[in-house]
């Protein structure tokens, strides 16, 4: 129990010479250091999993979610410890504001690959359907890339269509013509096979030769038309079954699949809301845990310690400052005074060479000469 006890309080940030001296405060920083430590282990699986998502490597996956634990654990530690409660609420709450907004967006971070595992089945699911609308858009693009051919193809074939169907129908309306004038039923009315009938049947198959030559013409293009339209499919279906179709279950589409999820269904949004939520208040647990908490034996002398040394700290640093000054003023003054004196002689000297070279001057003599 003292193994535990001594490593919560290692994960609270407190410091444990303060603490022997005022033990009633332990239960609380035990508390605090729990909530630390269960947020680093939740990071640990988020990141664990997010990278399994990525890699499928359990040894990445366990590497990288040690160090993502670690990371939010001493991040978490951190913040804690550097909370100082000063008495006022309203100022705790100014100090601690910063390190809310930090720990909301950490909470977000570690909620959302923890989440993705929640909703596993479900995003799952959705991943089939978004797995078959991505290869129908693969296969969509692919088509439209021969769309245009395939068209013309097409459109030659129902023009020479168009002009067989119009001879065959020229053909049917002469031939009905000619037997219409042979029974008696059209024509002159006349049941007869005169110059009126044979002439009608001439005109019948001069259409019916003109429909075999066109038919004969047009057949063996548009026969090549449909082959170009056959082998085109079949190189759009060779091409379609040589598309990648590699798993479709990334961190991205998984996320896009909780998203498109969570709009359509109103449980799932609200699970999800919150599952982020119960997140939030776990990583915002001990910065309200320090807000709510009333200052303890601990926290004065943990100020009493800090405010000695930040005296000390001013008292040295006053002393050192004088002592440059005063250092500085003696140096200044001390060295103007050897100046003035330095000068002063310096003037006498020369005002003494002065005199003797003038004393010098009015002995001679003066050569006139």
């Amino acid at each position: 129990m003292k193994k535990i006890k001594d490593f919560l309080l290692f994960c609270a940030g407190v410091d444990r010479t303060i603490l022997a001296k005022v033990p009633s405060d332990e239960n609380k920083y035990m508390g605090v250091g729990g909530t630390i430590l269960f947020t680093g282990l939740l990071a640990f699986f988020s990141g664990g999993y997010a990278l399994y998502t990525v890699f499928d490597n359990w040894i990445v996956a366990v590497s990288f979610g040690l160090v993502w634990g670690l990371m939010i654990f001493n991040l978490d530690r951190y913040i804690v410890l550097s909370m100082k409660s000063k008495g006022s609420w309203f100022t705790d709450f100014i100090v601690a504001f910063p390190r809310l907004v930090l720990a909301i967006f950490l909470a977000l971070v570690i909620s959302k690959p923890l989440e993705l595992k929640i909703f596993e089945k479900e995003i799952n699911s959705g991943l089939v359907q978004m797995e078959q609308e991505v290869y129908k858009k693969q296969e969509e693009k692919v088509r439209e890339r021969y769309a245009s051919q395939v068209m013309d193809y097409q459109k030659n074939i129902r023009q020479l269509k168009t002009e067989i169907t119009q001879k065959t129908i020229t053909r049917d309306s002469l031939a009905l013509m000619a037997i219409q004038e042979a029974d008696g039923t059209g024509g002159s009315r006349t049941r007869s096979l005169g110059p009126i009938y044979k002439a009608k049947k001439l005109a019948a198959e001069n259409a019916q030769r003109e429909l075999d030559q066109l038919t004969a013409s047009y057949l063996p293009i548009i026969q090549d038309q449909e082959a170009g339209i056959q082998n085109i499919n079949t190189s759009v279906t060779q091409e379609i079954a040589t598309l990648s179709r590699d798993g479709y279950g990334g961190l991205a589409a998984r996320v896009d699949a909780l998203d498109r999820l969570s709009k359509e269904s109103e449980a799932i949004n609200l699970a999800n809301i919150f599952v982020m939520l119960l997140f939030v208040s776990i990583e915002t647990a001990p910065i309200f845990a320090k807000l709510i908490t009333s200052r303890g034996p601990y926290d004065y002398l943990l100020d009493e310690l800090e405010h000695k040394y930040k005296m000390g700290n001013l008292e040295r640093n006053t002393l050192l400052t004088n002592a440059v000054k005063n250092k500085v003023k003696l140096d200044t003054e001390v060295g103007l005074y050897r100046n003035n004196i330095q000068i002063s002689m310096e003037k006498k000297l020369i005002d003494q060479e002065n005199y003797q070279k003038l004393k010098s001057f009015n002995a001679k003599e003066l050569d006139w000469a």
